[in-house]
């Protein structure tokens, strides 16, 4: 019982608060619940914000064998705060001809686009801040606003440089959005709704009480997974992939044009995408909220839902503190001659599955279904011709 109350405990003190309202008409009541709602989510995300950017910066130095912030604060714990008062202050620039509304508008943009999509996603055992049955969808399509604000911002700039930035942001963004929602397909096939919380619960059991049935552990699921991560980097412009932000080609990318606390909001958006992102990942293939193990159901469900998120979160740090950044033709041609045809292959190897009985001959044949069409994509591609070591030749 007690296991039960620590995990309903933010529940139980939501009703509270919404019980100092009783008499007041139901609309009020509806609105408070949703207001509570949105600051108990900004309240989250901007201190896991706060922390992850102090910690990315500790992790990728530990990696690089450096420091990283340690003077403000102990062990520099206090460096977002300090970031943040030197955004605030920051002199707000906006270029002389460039369109001040629509320059305006696009970090807001698309920062309030990620804030809408952590809003569906299942965070622990009744704690789904908007619980709506087309949560998938409504989260693709928020989602896909923010290739129009990536594009207000190199616009609004009128910088050339902004420009350029915007469109290829805007191309990779729109290549690898497609793999991206293709892979969610099969696992709403195999549970059949649209809803999050329905995809949570469907993953659910356990076998012989230990190993747990989450869409990952199923051959389609697994490559599905690994292709909504490898999107999901692209997506939030994430090394290897931040090819829109190339320094050393064309300055910050669409975010060229910006200073102080408009390019600190980009900076905001940016990671509550990678959280928006991260999130989706655990509730369609990695179980929710769901306890790795069925004898360890008594740790609160929020508890599981955000270790796996900082699992993730720290694939991303790593990924980012380990490769080098890829060319835009590599990325391009690892979207449309890769990644979309194993996305296509996921759905029917979920299809197989799921006619064969979710049983180990589904296993078997889905696994055959991947690695046949795996095997057959690599020696099309040949790609070990294209990233041999190469040969430089240099005029005598």
């Amino acid at each position: 019982m007690s296991s039960q109350s620590l995990d309903q405990v933010f529940i139980r003190a939501k009703q509270w608060l919404l019980s100092l309202l009783t008499g007041a008409p139901d609309w009020l009541i509806q609105i408070a619940s949703s207001f509570i709602n949105i600051f108990a989510l900004l309240g989250v995300f901007l201190t896991l914000f706060a922390l992850i950017s102090v910690l990315e910066r500790k992790i990728l130095g530990r990696i690089q064998n450096r420091y990283g912030p340690n003077r403000v604060g102990p062990f520099g714990l206090f460096q977002p705060l300090a970031d943040g008062i030197k955004m605030l202050i920051k002199e707000d620039i906006v270029p002389a001809r460039a369109d001040k509304v629509v320059h305006l508008l696009a970090p807001i943009m698309i920062a309030a686009t990620a804030i809408l999509a952590l809003g569906v996603i299942p965070y622990g055992r009744n704690m789904t801040p908007f619980a709506i049955d087309g949560g998938i969808l409504f989260f693709f399509a928020v989602g896909s606003t923010t290739e129009l604000a990536v594009f207000m911002a190199g616009w609004g700039s009128n910088n050339k440089f902004s420009m350029l930035g915007a469109m290829r942001a805007i191309a990779q963004m729109v290549s690898y959005e497609l793999p991206l929602i293709i892979t969610t397909l099969p696992v709403v096939m195999v549970v059949g709704s649209l809803s999050p919380d329905a995809i949570v619960a469907a993953q659910n059991r356990y076998s012989l009480g230990i190993v747990p049935h989450w869409f990952v552990t199923t051959p389609w699921g697994a490559a599905a997974f690994i292709l909504f991560f490898v999107s999901g980097l692209v997506e939030s412009n994430r090394t290897p992939f931040d090819v829109p932000e190339g320094e050393s080609e064309i300055v910050a990318g669409h975010m060229t044009e910006y200073s102080g606390f408009k390019y600190a909001t980009f900076f905001m958006a940016e990671y509550f995408g990678m959280f928006a992102i991260s999130g989706l990942a655990v509730t369609l293939f990695l179980g929710g909220w769901h306890a790795p193990i069925g004898g360890l159901q008594f740790i609160p469900s929020y508890v599981w839902f955000f270790a796996k998120l900082s699992a993730l979160l720290f694939v991303y740090i790593w990924l980012r503190g380990t490769l080098p950044r890829t060319r835009v033709d590599q990325i391009m041609n690892l979207a449309w001659k890769f990644m979309l045809p194993m996305a296509f292959t996921c759905i029917i190897a979920a299809a197989v599955w799921h006619y064969q009985g979710r049983g180990v001959a589904g296993w078997l044949w889905s696994l055959g279904v991947v690695a046949i069409v795996y095997i057959g994509l690599s020696r099309l591609l040949d790609t070990g011709k294209k990233f041999a070591p190469r040969t430089y030749r240099f005029a005598e």
